[in-house]
């Protein structure tokens, strides 16, 4: 696919990097010019993103977090890559309320955010290797 803008970005997976990622992908996107609800889906969609890295990916340890971003015609791609645990059971993993971190109270709504607030969303994963979460968002369009 033919991309008119890319751009990487990689930071440690420290809980105060999430509000930073969010941020440098809402700038990235938006010159596409989106709409403030727009911007809003995008930033929440990336900081759930983050946080499963931190919070699941990494489990106390501290990682790599690589965002990457394509703009192609009015679409934005974004994909969240961690280095961490994986996940098992994707499916699974994506069911609403589903969580592994029961002792810390998780709501287990991350995937389900993403889904809602994205208008795509793909997850490759595998065990002891890492994650990439890929979501899509097309701007100002209904697709």
């Amino acid at each position: 696919m033919e991309y008119t803008n890319m751009m990487e970005l990689k930071f440690l997976s420290k809980s105060q990097n999430e509000s930073f990622a969010r941020t440098v992908v809402a700038a990235f996107a938006a010159q596409l010019d989106p709409t403030i609800e727009e911007i809003a889906d995008i930033k929440t969609a990336v900081s759930e993103a983050v946080t499963n890295c931190i919070i699941h990916g990494y489990e106390n340890k501290i990682g790599i977090i690589t965002i990457k971003a394509f703009i192609s015609g009015n679409k934005i791609t974004i994909e969240v890559i961690d280095e961490g645990k994986g996940i098992v059971d994707i499916e699974k993993a994506m069911q609403p309320l589903f969580t592994t971190r029961l002792e810390e109270e998780r709501a287990g709504m991350g995937f389900t955010v993403m889904q809602t607030f994205m208008d795509e969303l793909e997850v490759e994963s595998t065990p002891g290797k890492g994650t990439l979460v890929r979501m899509t968002k097309y701007i100002r369009s209904d697709k």
